[in-house]
């Protein structure tokens, strides 16, 4: 079973095609001017845009109910979708998107076609012709000329026949319009003529022109000089110049090395092609040297320069003479511009992007000794049309007025003309011109197409082109009929605004009836019927007719008159502390036949709820009541928060304050009014206590010293809300310090005011005395004073240094030195009558500009006890081994010059003492150890004592003999028997060589593999007996001992322990062979235990 709605909207949708056509077929021939807009257009005279429906007093919808939830009803989508259809069927006259460029075709290009491109939109689509030299391509008479789309296709091009200018030409049935002109020229570089050139003789001396005379070329070329062979070019210098003009080249004096062969080279610049000429020998004449004589301008710029602005311009000045001459420049009447730049030893001023004030005569001076010339030429900058105001696309009725108005800007001052349809447009008939204005009076259907304004000078020409269109249609109304839903007691408009064109006249009925016009009903200039203070009598059809000469439409609208909505917004003033939240209701009463919608507003401004989410949310509690809740509230919550309710009938807007409570706002300007050497009084303006009033205030400071800013103690302590400035006390002298203020509230601490200026306290005594005063050390008869030195913020002036006094004890005056670093940190006195280790008093003071400041509390330094004085005594040394030796000694006599360590220097007989080496003690310990020395060796050994000042006197040499070297050979031959976890083990003894220590015992080391654990066991057998504390794999060394200490180590045994088992091997050194094949076997078993035996 069906639903019973369907067929009322297949009702509907067949209602609103059926308006949908009406519409289109009805609808007047439009522009879619939107496709033409030009980004730097000027305003649009007279211009209409597509009608468009206004409403005002209630609110009108196309279709019942008056106010819809839904945003999109089947109406209004149709409506959108006609005037989609309407944009896309529309039709216009030609645009140009792309119109032919310049272009320098290669006549050596391996392409051989020209393409000249143009392109252009409209509807219908544009058909294309071309024009060249004013003259039409006939594509069908010449078989060089083809089409593609808009672009003119050139096959085999040539200069003759191509060369000149090419215009497109684009039309369709509303109008035509004519491109820019377009220049096609031809790149080509001929070869020269192969004829010899003469030789040119001049004498040693004398200035000489050479002629390139290059071949025919197109376009520009660039000119540079070989000199006797490829690739070896001249090189422009002071005497040297290639102009770019003449491609000659100029030597203002002829030295011997200029002799031989010239060849110009010319190079095309589009094409890179190159060309070289007949080499030009030059020779010196034998009859004498030129004498000097004075300059002759050779090349120069013309006398009258044409430069187009922006670009960059040469002029070229260069002289023969003897002395070589000099080039200079100058602007007469005014100064060269700062960008202009000399190049080619001043032979070339050189200007790049030329404006209209580097206009003027320029002057070049060359000189030498003998004299001097110069050349003056006038330089103009031109500029080709540039648009100021454009002509638009317009849209007209019948019988009304056109002005269109363009406007270009150029040097010389652009001329106009206007074209129609891409012919010429003069004064005639209802048709006026003057310059750059045209205006049509009372326009006509045969008025309509494109036109274009063309802004002319000498150097180019610009065109603005616009469509005009005369509509003509019958009245149409896109939506008919209308709901108006008024307020009852409020003006209520009627709009009544058909499509048509010429304007149609309007009438207004009522039912069957004519309206009757009176003071509270009335007809606007607009058509509006306004019905003021609207009544339940007013409900009703109103019906508007519009007629003109082509047709008549009607549209009815019907009005319904509703109560007014009342709108209540609660609570309507609140107060909150930062932090907390809020809820503000918003209860609206209304007609229930209407749906009713709201919005929520922030100082006017609607509240996007995605945005700010964090702390605004809406709640939809009924039907007809919304709530906002504001959460975590900040200070910037703070303002007038409005409700809108709207329905199709009214809107009502209701709004609430919200008051928030919190910490102070940053106090205004903080200005230091006055400044001493420990104080400041400062001054601020309130600012905002944010609803809750500032109880007190907090100076703080801050300097190049300070960590921040710190808070500064006051006068008056506290300084209360009520107070705009206090006193800043306890600062330090001469220190710059910046001062900001920082309010308190109930809340909490507000932020602080931006910070003042920096200033300065004044200078004064300094009040903090050096602190760690100490001493000793130094030379022989010093006394060494040191102490902290005083930071630069409390120094309190310039000027600052120390006072250094000092006393023998015992005695009543005090000597004062005057340190005047402030960076200062010790202080030394000698005094050679002084014993060392003299006890002084000693305190340190500090001053500066201002006075005298405090001394540090006295303390008692001794004078330095100097070097040692005596050597050490009961010097021993004796040797422990072949290369050690053991050295004792005793420290010398207790008193001044106590040794804080000591130095033992030794060497060996035969040698120099300054050739031996030297160890210290770490401290002052009696005894070293000499390690790393030769064996059998006779070495000398002197001590002597040291301290932070010097060096002591050094004993007499000492000797001592390193006994000989261990020896050399390991023990061989090692065999051993296990039995159990006991291991028997034998080796060969060592014999000690002549210059070896003798055997005095044997050391085996036993090891456990894994373990770091070692067993060492001496004898002095060649034999001994191991014990195997626990199971595992072990490995033997045995090494020989001697007086000279351990000999070499023997090779490696392995033994694997396994209870039960008896075994014998014998083992050599690793690179001996075993002795049979039986022990080889049984030692392998034995060294991978695998199965029990």
């Amino acid at each position: 079973m069906g639903s019973p709605w369907k067929p009322f909207l297949l009702l509907s949708v067949i209602s609103g095609l059926s308006d949908f056509a009406r519409a289109v077929a009805a609808r007047p021939i439009s522009y879619a001017a939107v496709l033409r807009m030009k980004p730097d257009s000027s305003s649009v005279l007279n211009s209409r845009s597509r009608p468009r429906q206004h409403h005002s007093g209630g609110l009108v919808t196309p279709d019942w109910p008056a106010f819809s939830s839904h945003p999109l009803s089947a109406l209004s989508l149709l409506s959108s979708q006609e005037d989609y259809r309407s944009e896309e069927s529309e039709e216009f006259g030609p645009v140009f998107i792309q119109e032919p460029d310049d272009v320098i075709f290669p006549l050596d290009s391996d392409e051989k076609k020209v393409v000249m491109h143009c392109e252009a939109r409209g509807n219908p689509p544009p058909t294309y012709s071309w024009y060249i030299n004013r003259t039409e391509v006939d594509a069908e008479a010449d078989y060089r000329y083809s089409f593609i789309d808009g672009n003119l296709i050139i096959t085999n091009a040539s200069e003759i026949t191509d060369y000149g200018k090419y215009q497109c030409k684009a039309e369709n049935s509303f109008g035509t319009v004519l491109s820019r002109d377009a220049l096609l020229q031809f790149a080509y570089l001929s070869a020269f003529s192969g004829k010899a050139r003469g030789g040119v003789s001049v004498r040693e001396g004398q200035g000489v022109v050479l002629m390139c005379t290059p071949p025919a070329h197109s376009p520009e070329i660039i000119y540079s000089w070989v000199f006797n062979e490829f690739p070896s070019f001249v090189a422009e210098d002071s005497r040297r110049f290639i102009s770019q003009d003449t491609g000659n080249l100029y030597i203002s004096k002829v030295q011997p090395s200029d002799v031989g062969s010239y060849i110009c080279l010319v190079k095309n610049t589009v094409t890179n092609a190159r060309v070289l000429s007949p080499p030009t020998p030059l020779t010196l004449k034998t009859d004498g040297v030129m004498g000097e004589y004075e300059p002759k301008i050779e090349v120069h710029f013309p006398t009258s320069v044409l430069a187009a602005k922006g670009v960059t311009v040469r002029l070229e000045c260069f002289a023969l003479g003897n002395p070589v001459p000099t080039i200079t420049w100058r602007k007469i009447n005014g100064n060269i511009p700062k960008k202009a730049r000399l190049r080619k030893s001043q032979a070339v001023l050189e200007i790049p992007n030329i404006q209209l004030e580097d206009s003027g005569t320029y002057e070049c001076k060359a000189e030498n000794p003998r004299g001097g010339t110069a050349f003056k030429g006038h330089l103009q900058v031109y500029t080709p049309p540039q648009w100021v105001r454009m002509i638009n696309d317009t849209q007209m009725d019948s019988g009304e007025k056109l002005q269109w108005e363009c406007k270009a800007i150029g040097r010389p001052r652009p001329t106009y003309r206007w074209l129609r349809n891409g012919l010429p447009l003069t004064s005639q008939g209802q048709v006026e011109i003057v310059n750059g204005e045209v205006t049509i009076h009372k326009v006509q259907q045969t008025d309509s197409g494109m036109y274009q304004c063309v802004a002319e000078n000498k150097y180019g020409a610009i065109y603005s082109n616009a469509e005009l269109k005369i509509l003509a249609s019958a009245p149409v109304f896109v939506h008919n009929p209308i709901r108006v839903i008024a307020t009852l007691g409020k003006d209520v408009s009627l709009e009544c605004k058909p499509r048509a064109s010429p304007k149609p006249r309007i009438t207004w009925k009522r039912g069957d009836r004519r309206i009757q016009l009176n003071k509270r009903i009335m007809l606007l200039r607009n058509n509006t019927l306004r019905i003021v203070n609207s009544s339940r009598a007013d409900e009703g059809n109103y019906v508007c007719r519009a007629e003109n000469q082509l047709g008549s439409a009607e549209m009815t609208a019907i009005l319904w008159v509703k109560d007014a909505m009342r709108v209540e917004l609660s609570p309507s003033r609140v107060e909150v502390t930062v932090g907390e939240s809020v809820v503000l209701s918003c209860k609206a009463t209304h007609d229930t036949s209407l749906d009713v919608a709201f919005q929520w507003f922030f100082n006017q401004k609607p509240i996007n709820f995605q945005q700010d989410g964090g702390h605004f949310e809406y709640i939809q509690t009924q039907s007809s009541t919304v709530d906002l809740m504001i959460r975590s509230i900040l200070l910037k919550h703070a303002g007038k928060y409005g409700c809108r309710a709207q329905t199709s009938a009214d809107t009502v807007f209701s709004e609430a304050e919200l008051l928030v409570r919190g910490p102070p706002g940053p106090p205004g300007v903080v200005i230091v009014e006055e400044i001493t050497d420990t104080t400041a009084t400062l001054s601020w303006t309130r600012g905002l206590d944010n609803h809750s009033p500032i109880s007190t205030y907090n100076l703080q400071a801050r300097s190049p010293f300070s960590l921040g800013w710190q808070t500064v103690k006051t006068d008056p302590d506290p300084v209360t809300g009520d107070m705009e400035s206090a006193m800043a006390v306890e600062l330090n002298p001469w220190v710059e310090y910046e001062f900001r203020v920082v309010a308190i509230n109930a809340i909490g601490t507000g932020d602080p005011s931006a910070p003042s200026r920096g200033v300065r306290t004044k200078e004064a005594v300094p009040s903090v005395a050096p602190a760690n005063v100490s001493g000793g050390n130094g030379r022989r008869h010093e006394l060494v004073i040191s102490w902290e030195p005083v930071s630069e913020e409390f120094q309190n002036g310039e000027g600052f240094g120390y006072i250094v006094a000092f006393r023998a004890n015992g005695t009543r005056g005090w000597k004062e030195k005057m340190v005047t670093s402030a960076d200062s940190t010790t202080y030394k006195y000698r005094d050679e009558t002084f014993p060392p280790l003299t006890p002084f008093e000693v305190k340190v003071g500090v001053y500066n500009n201002k006075g005298d400041g405090p001394f540090s509390k006295v303390v008692v330094i001794h004078s330095a006890e100097g070097e040692p004085r005596e050597a050490p005594s009961d010097v021993k040394a004796y040797s422990i081994s072949s290369s050690e030796i053991r050295v004792t000694w005793k420290p010398p006599n207790p008193g001044p010059g106590r040794p804080r360590a000591y130095e033992v220097s030794y060497w060996k007989d035969m040698e120099q003492e300054e050739s031996g080496k030297k160890q210290r003690t770490v401290k002052n310990e009696t005894s070293m150890v000499l390690t790393g020395l030769e064996g059998n060796s006779l070495y000398l050994i002197t001590v002597k004592g040291f301290n932070s000042i010097g060096q002591g006197p050094a004993t007499a040499p000492v000797t001592a003999r390193t006994r000989k070297a261990p020896p050399a050979q390991p023990p061989t031959n090692l065999m051993w028997i296990q039995e159990g976890n006991n291991v028997s083990l034998s080796w060969d003894p060592v014999k000690a060589k002549d210059n070896e220590s003798d055997v005095i015992g044997y050391m085996v080391l036993l090891k456990q593999e894994g373990r770091g654990h070692n067993q060492v066991t001496r004898t002095i057998n060649p034999s001994t007996m191991l014990s195997l504390p626990e199971g595992g794999t072990y490995i033997i060394e045995v090494r020989a001992l001697s007086e000279g200490g351990e000999g070499a180590v023997s090779s490696q045994v392995r033994v694997v322990t396994s209870s039960g088992v008896r075994a014998k091997s014998n083992q050599c050194s690793v690179h001996c062979l075993p002795q049979s094949l039986t022990w080889t076997a049984l030692v392998l078993v034995l060294l991978v235990p695998s199965a029990s035996w």
